[in-house]
Protein backbone atom coordinates (compact mmCIF):
# COMPACT_ATOMS: atom_id res chain seq x y z
CA UNK A 1 0.00 0.00 0.00
CA UNK A 2 1.62 3.64 -0.91
CA UNK A 3 0.90 5.70 1.75
CA UNK A 4 2.09 9.67 1.38
CA UNK A 5 0.76 11.21 4.37
CA UNK A 6 0.78 10.55 8.00
CA UNK A 7 -0.61 12.89 11.16
CA UNK A 8 1.31 11.50 14.21
CA UNK A 9 2.13 12.40 17.82
CA UNK A 10 5.18 11.81 19.27
CA UNK A 11 6.15 12.53 23.00
CA UNK A 12 9.92 12.25 24.04
CA UNK A 13 10.96 11.26 27.58
CA UNK A 14 10.99 12.81 31.27
CA UNK A 15 14.31 13.25 32.73
CA UNK A 16 14.85 10.84 35.93
CA UNK A 17 14.26 12.64 39.19
CA UNK A 18 17.41 13.23 41.78
CA UNK A 19 16.97 12.11 44.79
CA UNK A 20 18.42 12.75 48.62
CA UNK A 21 20.80 10.42 50.17
CA UNK A 22 23.08 9.92 52.69
CA UNK A 23 25.90 7.77 52.79
CA UNK A 24 25.43 5.05 55.63
CA UNK A 25 27.93 2.79 56.20
CA UNK A 26 29.90 1.03 58.81
CA UNK A 27 32.37 3.15 60.94
CA UNK A 28 31.43 6.23 58.96
CA UNK A 29 28.15 7.15 60.84
CA UNK A 30 27.88 10.89 59.55
CA UNK A 31 28.63 10.40 55.69
CA UNK A 32 27.89 13.59 53.48
CA UNK A 33 25.41 13.60 50.45
CA UNK A 34 25.47 11.29 47.98
CA UNK A 35 22.03 11.39 46.30
CA UNK A 36 23.29 11.01 42.34
CA UNK A 37 21.21 12.86 39.14
CA UNK A 38 18.64 11.43 37.49
CA UNK A 39 18.84 10.28 33.65
CA UNK A 40 17.78 12.22 30.63
CA UNK A 41 14.82 11.70 29.21
CA UNK A 42 14.96 9.73 25.33
CA UNK A 43 14.68 11.95 22.37
CA UNK A 44 12.14 10.81 19.63
CA UNK A 45 14.78 11.55 16.14
CA UNK A 46 12.84 11.38 12.33
CA UNK A 47 15.63 9.69 10.10
CA UNK A 48 15.48 9.53 6.60
CA UNK A 49 15.85 5.94 4.92
CA UNK A 50 16.04 5.45 0.76
CA UNK A 51 15.32 1.73 1.64
CA UNK A 52 11.45 3.17 2.44
CA UNK A 53 9.02 3.95 -0.50
CA UNK A 54 5.90 5.03 1.78
CA UNK A 55 4.83 5.80 4.93
CA UNK A 56 2.47 2.91 5.68
CA UNK A 57 4.02 2.35 9.10
CA UNK A 58 2.45 5.60 10.48
CA UNK A 59 -1.08 5.02 8.95
CA UNK A 60 -1.67 2.31 11.32
CA UNK A 61 -0.05 3.54 13.84
CA UNK A 62 -0.15 7.06 15.59
CA UNK A 63 1.24 7.57 18.95
CA UNK A 64 5.25 7.33 19.54
CA UNK A 65 6.85 7.39 23.05
CA UNK A 66 10.61 7.95 24.38
CA UNK A 67 11.96 6.17 27.21
CA UNK A 68 11.69 7.82 30.57
CA UNK A 69 15.40 8.79 31.97
CA UNK A 70 15.38 6.92 35.60
CA UNK A 71 15.58 8.19 38.23
CA UNK A 72 19.11 8.64 40.49
CA UNK A 73 20.48 6.29 43.35
CA UNK A 74 22.38 6.86 46.15
CA UNK A 75 26.18 5.99 45.89
CA UNK A 76 26.14 8.64 43.63
CA UNK A 77 25.43 6.90 41.24
CA UNK A 78 23.36 8.66 37.96
CA UNK A 79 20.30 7.39 36.88
CA UNK A 80 20.15 5.42 33.07
CA UNK A 81 19.42 7.89 30.47
CA UNK A 82 16.71 6.90 28.69
CA UNK A 83 16.48 5.29 25.06
CA UNK A 84 15.92 7.10 21.85
CA UNK A 85 12.57 6.12 19.41
CA UNK A 86 13.85 6.33 15.98
CA UNK A 87 11.77 6.72 12.91
CA UNK A 88 12.75 5.49 9.81
CA UNK A 89 10.90 7.55 6.75
CA UNK A 90 11.87 7.78 3.04
CA UNK A 91 13.54 9.99 1.62
CA UNK A 92 11.94 13.10 0.26
CA UNK A 93 9.75 13.40 3.64
CA UNK A 94 9.46 16.62 4.76
CA UNK A 95 7.82 17.12 8.35
CA UNK A 96 5.62 19.63 9.50
CA UNK A 97 3.61 21.33 12.58
CA UNK A 98 0.35 19.97 12.51
CA UNK A 99 -1.23 23.10 13.81
CA UNK A 100 0.57 25.49 11.65
CA UNK A 101 1.71 23.44 9.07
CA UNK A 102 4.83 24.74 9.43
CA UNK A 103 7.66 22.92 7.65
CA UNK A 104 10.30 21.65 10.47
CA UNK A 105 12.64 19.28 8.43
CA UNK A 106 12.89 18.18 4.63
CA UNK A 107 14.49 15.30 4.52
CA UNK A 108 15.89 14.59 1.49
CA UNK A 109 19.31 12.50 1.50
CA UNK A 110 19.42 8.96 2.91
CA UNK A 111 20.46 9.70 6.76
CA UNK A 112 19.43 12.84 7.09
CA UNK A 113 17.62 13.05 10.50
CA UNK A 114 15.92 15.51 13.28
CA UNK A 115 15.39 15.62 16.65
CA UNK A 116 11.72 16.12 16.26
CA UNK A 117 11.00 15.97 20.38
CA UNK A 118 14.07 16.15 22.69
CA UNK A 119 13.80 14.20 26.13
CA UNK A 120 13.85 16.14 29.67
CA UNK A 121 16.58 16.70 31.72
CA UNK A 122 17.86 14.63 34.53
CA UNK A 123 17.10 16.34 38.00
CA UNK A 124 19.99 16.77 40.47
CA UNK A 125 20.42 14.77 43.67
CA UNK A 126 21.45 16.30 46.99
CA UNK A 127 24.71 15.48 46.62
CA UNK A 128 24.42 18.57 43.55
CA UNK A 129 24.28 21.11 46.44
CA UNK A 130 26.85 19.87 48.90
CA UNK A 131 28.31 24.03 49.57
CA UNK A 132 30.91 24.39 52.60
CA UNK A 133 28.21 25.98 54.52
CA UNK A 134 25.44 23.58 53.74
CA UNK A 135 27.26 20.12 53.83
CA UNK A 136 24.21 18.03 54.55
CA UNK A 137 21.21 18.87 51.75
CA UNK A 138 18.17 18.11 51.91
CA UNK A 139 17.42 19.34 48.75
CA UNK A 140 16.42 17.46 45.22
CA UNK A 141 15.13 18.27 41.87
CA UNK A 142 12.97 16.63 40.04
CA UNK A 143 13.43 15.67 36.18
CA UNK A 144 11.86 17.98 33.61
CA UNK A 145 9.14 16.44 30.94
CA UNK A 146 9.94 15.14 27.55
CA UNK A 147 8.65 17.51 24.08
CA UNK A 148 5.75 16.13 22.62
CA UNK A 149 3.90 17.71 19.65
CA UNK A 150 1.89 16.38 16.90
CA UNK A 151 3.75 16.55 13.37
CA UNK A 152 2.39 15.86 9.90
CA UNK A 153 4.18 13.77 7.39
CA UNK A 154 4.27 14.41 3.97
CA UNK A 155 6.10 12.34 1.14
CA UNK A 156 7.50 14.00 -1.82
CA UNK A 157 8.53 11.62 -4.61
CA UNK A 158 12.25 12.13 -5.84
CA UNK A 159 12.29 11.89 -9.59
CA UNK A 160 14.27 13.41 -12.54
CA UNK A 161 11.57 13.83 -14.27
CA UNK A 162 7.91 13.84 -14.16
CA UNK A 163 5.03 12.87 -16.80
CA UNK A 164 2.15 15.56 -16.43
CA UNK A 165 -0.96 15.07 -18.75
CA UNK A 166 -4.81 13.95 -18.62
CA UNK A 167 -6.13 10.79 -17.84
CA UNK A 168 -5.58 7.83 -19.83
CA UNK A 169 -3.02 9.98 -22.23
CA UNK A 170 -0.57 7.22 -22.53
CA UNK A 171 1.96 7.44 -19.55
CA UNK A 172 1.88 4.09 -17.95
CA UNK A 173 2.35 2.39 -20.81
CA UNK A 174 5.39 5.35 -21.54
CA UNK A 175 7.28 4.32 -18.42
CA UNK A 176 6.67 0.70 -18.91
CA UNK A 177 8.64 0.83 -22.05
CA UNK A 178 11.12 2.85 -21.52
CA UNK A 179 12.11 1.35 -17.26
CA UNK A 180 11.82 -1.93 -16.16
CA UNK A 181 8.59 -0.13 -14.22
CA UNK A 182 5.51 -1.96 -14.54
CA UNK A 183 2.10 -0.33 -13.82
CA UNK A 184 -1.13 -1.87 -14.29
CA UNK A 185 -2.18 -0.16 -17.63
CA UNK A 186 -5.87 0.15 -19.16
CA UNK A 187 -8.04 1.82 -21.41
CA UNK A 188 -10.33 4.03 -18.67
CA UNK A 189 -8.96 7.17 -16.59
CA UNK A 190 -7.60 7.00 -13.43
CA UNK A 191 -6.06 3.78 -14.30
CA UNK A 192 -3.07 5.67 -12.19
CA UNK A 193 -4.03 5.68 -8.67
CA UNK A 194 -0.49 5.91 -7.24
CA UNK A 195 2.67 7.18 -8.57
CA UNK A 196 4.95 5.41 -10.34
CA UNK A 197 8.84 5.00 -10.39
CA UNK A 198 11.03 4.23 -13.30
CA UNK A 199 14.76 3.71 -13.99
CA UNK A 200 15.71 4.76 -17.35
CA UNK A 201 18.89 3.57 -18.29
CA UNK A 202 20.64 5.98 -20.76
CA UNK A 203 23.78 4.33 -21.54
CA UNK A 204 26.71 2.66 -19.26
CA UNK A 205 26.74 4.06 -16.14
CA UNK A 206 23.91 7.06 -16.96
CA UNK A 207 20.58 6.66 -15.68
CA UNK A 208 17.43 8.54 -14.35
CA UNK A 209 14.08 8.86 -12.80
CA UNK A 210 11.03 9.07 -14.08
CA UNK A 211 7.93 9.53 -12.57
CA UNK A 212 4.77 8.62 -13.77
CA UNK A 213 1.24 10.30 -11.91
CA UNK A 214 -2.11 9.77 -11.69
CA UNK A 215 -3.83 11.47 -14.46
CA UNK A 216 -4.76 15.22 -14.15
CA UNK A 217 -8.00 17.09 -14.48
CA UNK A 218 -8.90 20.54 -14.78
CA UNK A 219 -9.37 22.29 -11.38
CA UNK A 220 -7.09 19.64 -9.80
CA UNK A 221 -5.37 22.30 -7.85
CA UNK A 222 -8.23 22.85 -5.96
CA UNK A 223 -8.58 19.09 -4.78
CA UNK A 224 -10.88 17.93 -7.69
CA UNK A 225 -9.85 14.24 -9.33
CA UNK A 226 -6.95 13.07 -7.20
CA UNK A 227 -5.76 16.76 -7.09
CA UNK A 228 -3.14 17.73 -4.72
CA UNK A 229 -2.20 14.28 -4.18
CA UNK A 230 -0.54 13.98 -7.39
CA UNK A 231 0.72 17.52 -8.04
CA UNK A 232 2.82 17.18 -4.19
CA UNK A 233 4.89 14.69 -5.87
CA UNK A 234 5.71 16.79 -9.17
CA UNK A 235 7.38 19.94 -7.00
CA UNK A 236 10.87 17.94 -6.55
CA UNK A 237 11.45 16.55 -10.16
CA UNK A 238 13.68 18.34 -12.14
CA UNK A 239 12.00 18.38 -15.93
CA UNK A 240 8.44 18.50 -16.68
CA UNK A 241 7.19 16.43 -19.65
CA UNK A 242 3.33 17.10 -20.64
CA UNK A 243 1.84 14.33 -22.37
CA UNK A 244 -1.00 15.81 -24.83
CA UNK A 245 -2.86 12.92 -26.84
CA UNK A 246 -2.79 13.28 -30.62
CA UNK A 247 -6.15 12.94 -31.29
CA UNK A 248 -6.88 15.75 -29.25
CA UNK A 249 -9.52 18.54 -30.31
CA UNK A 250 -7.23 21.15 -29.54
CA UNK A 251 -3.59 20.36 -28.40
CA UNK A 252 -2.92 24.18 -27.51
CA UNK A 253 -5.41 23.99 -25.30
CA UNK A 254 -4.96 21.01 -23.50
CA UNK A 255 -1.31 22.12 -22.75
CA UNK A 256 -2.07 25.72 -21.47
CA UNK A 257 -4.78 23.34 -18.99
CA UNK A 258 -1.98 21.83 -17.63
CA UNK A 259 0.11 24.85 -17.31
CA UNK A 260 -2.91 26.43 -15.51
CA UNK A 261 -3.03 23.48 -12.57
CA UNK A 262 0.65 23.73 -12.14
CA UNK A 263 0.75 27.44 -12.12
CA UNK A 264 -2.34 27.44 -9.60
CA UNK A 265 -0.61 25.12 -7.17
CA UNK A 266 2.67 26.44 -7.06
CA UNK A 267 3.66 29.14 -10.27
CA UNK A 268 7.66 27.94 -9.25
CA UNK A 269 6.72 24.54 -10.84
CA UNK A 270 6.60 26.59 -14.69
CA UNK A 271 10.08 27.66 -14.17
CA UNK A 272 11.29 23.56 -14.69
CA UNK A 273 12.42 22.83 -18.13
CA UNK A 274 9.55 21.21 -20.54
CA UNK A 275 9.32 18.62 -23.27
CA UNK A 276 6.05 17.98 -24.61
CA UNK A 277 5.21 14.85 -26.16
CA UNK A 278 2.37 14.20 -28.68
CA UNK A 279 1.23 10.48 -27.84
CA UNK A 280 -0.54 8.01 -29.50
CA UNK A 281 1.33 8.71 -32.90
CA UNK A 282 0.32 5.27 -34.07
CA UNK A 283 -3.20 6.78 -34.76
CA UNK A 284 -2.55 9.76 -36.93
CA UNK A 285 -3.25 9.76 -40.58
CA UNK A 286 -0.58 11.71 -42.69
CA UNK A 287 -3.04 15.04 -42.20
CA UNK A 288 -2.84 14.89 -38.50
CA UNK A 289 0.79 14.20 -38.55
CA UNK A 290 1.42 17.68 -40.69
CA UNK A 291 -1.30 19.75 -38.20
CA UNK A 292 1.39 18.27 -35.65
CA UNK A 293 4.54 18.55 -37.20
CA UNK A 294 3.29 23.02 -37.77
CA UNK A 295 2.52 23.55 -33.77
CA UNK A 296 4.36 25.92 -32.52
CA UNK A 297 4.01 25.96 -28.46
CA UNK A 298 6.38 28.28 -26.22
CA UNK A 299 9.94 29.24 -27.14
CA UNK A 300 12.76 26.61 -25.97
CA UNK A 301 9.89 23.62 -25.84
CA UNK A 302 10.62 20.54 -27.65
CA UNK A 303 7.58 18.83 -29.32
CA UNK A 304 8.30 15.42 -29.71
CA UNK A 305 5.76 12.97 -31.45
CA UNK A 306 5.94 9.59 -30.01
CA UNK A 307 4.03 5.89 -29.70
CA UNK A 308 4.94 3.58 -26.97
CA UNK A 309 3.12 1.30 -28.71
CA UNK A 310 5.10 1.34 -31.95
CA UNK A 311 8.06 2.81 -30.24
CA UNK A 312 8.53 6.09 -32.32
CA UNK A 313 9.81 8.92 -30.95
CA UNK A 314 11.01 7.43 -27.90
CA UNK A 315 14.78 7.27 -28.71
CA UNK A 316 13.85 10.91 -29.30
CA UNK A 317 12.46 11.80 -26.25
CA UNK A 318 14.93 9.87 -24.00
CA UNK A 319 17.46 11.87 -25.60
CA UNK A 320 15.75 15.05 -24.94
CA UNK A 321 15.26 14.48 -21.00
CA UNK A 322 18.87 13.58 -20.26
CA UNK A 323 19.78 17.09 -22.30
CA UNK A 324 17.40 19.13 -19.79
CA UNK A 325 18.99 17.40 -17.00
CA UNK A 326 22.51 17.78 -17.97
CA UNK A 327 22.14 21.55 -19.20
CA UNK A 328 23.40 23.81 -17.19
Amino acid sequence: MFIDQATIYVKAGNGGNGIISFRREKFIPKGGPDGGNGGNGGNVVIRADEQLTTLMDFHYKHKYFAENGKHGMGANKTGKSGKDTILRVPTGTEVKDAKTNELIADLINDGDEIIIARGGKGGKGNAEFATSTNQAPRIATKGTLGEERTIKLELKLLADVGLVGFPNVGKSTLISRISAAKPKIADYPFTTLIPNLGIVRYSEEKSFVVADMPGLIKGAHTGKGLGIEFLRHIERTRVLVFMIECTADDLKKQYKTLLNELKSYNKEMLKKPQIIAVTKMDLADDGLRETIKQLKFRKNITVIPISAVTGEGLKDLIDEMWTKLNRK
